[in-house]
């Protein structure tokens, strides 16, 4: 199994002291990676480094085998991601702002726009301007944007925010499913432990800028009655020190 990403001791300080402090972490081909924390820990802060839209103070990340700092145009080739909010032109259709990121992409033609919305499952309302979407339905055109290159490794930062349970069950199960079928690498980020564990392979655990821990699910389910259990015994010394 290759390695996708390697994040190799970045920092990135604010005048807060906030941030994110020696963060290395590698996820391999393939594999969904799960980046909990709470609001606040670093965790977009971090996926901003990664994607190359914040320069870090310290460090380096490789997305399959490219410096996001040196190569970019490389490491982002096979790349889709949602960083913070999705911004979608609100006075365009679904189907029009799709049209317009597909000039970028070789072979994003109609077709390949009608399948990233079916799998996002907002085909039926491709036609309606996204002014009138919920906020659920504009994270759903957003993962639809970050499909429409047919990348290898999705980063998506809180993709389950604003989806009621429907959408949050369906969201999973293409994670699941892009994961077992196309071997699409995820590096996922939230704050909802539920649906972590029920997605990832792999969680690591950022506090206060701060990797605690890093384990594969399995792991800690064997340990721990629930991946809220693991989080607490992880965290508590950290809030108490």
């Amino acid at each position: 199994m290759g390695t996708a990403v390697v994040i190799d001791n970045i920092s990135k300080i604010y005048q807060n002291n906030r941030g994110v402090k020696n963060l290395s972490l590698e996820i391999n081909d393939g594999e969904i990676f799960g980046f909990l924390g709470p609001n606040g820990a670093g965790k977009t802060t971090a996926m901003k480094i990664m994607v190359g839209l914040m320069r870090p103070d310290g460090g380096d990340v490789k997305i399959n085998g490219f410096s996001v700092l040196s190569d970019y145009e490389n490491a982002m080739k096979r790349v889709g991601c949602i960083i913070e909010s999705v911004t979608p032109f609100a006075y365009l259709t679904a189907y029009e702002n799709m049209k317009l990121r597909a000039r970028y992409y070789a072979g994003a033609d109609d077709a390949r726009i009608d399948t990233c919305l079916a799998e996002a499952g907002i085909l039926k309302y491709k036609r309606e301007k996204v002014k009138n979407y919920s906020l659920g339905m504009k994270q759903r055109i957003g993962l639809a944007l970050a499909m429409l290159s047919n990348p290898k490794i999705l980063i998506l930062d809180e993709p389950l925010n604003g989806l009621d349970v429907e959408g949050m069950v369906e969201m999973r199960n293409l994670i699941l499913r892009l994961s077992r079928e196309n071997k699409t690498t995820f590096f996922i980020s939230s704050h909802l432990i539920h649906d972590i564990e029920l997605t990832c392979d792999k969680i690591g655990l950022l506090y206060d800028g701060r990797l605690l821990s890093v384990d594969s699910t399995e792991n800690i389910l064997k340990n721990y009655s629930s991946l809220e259990n693991y989080y607490l015994s992880e965290v508590e010394p950290s809030v108490n020190s």
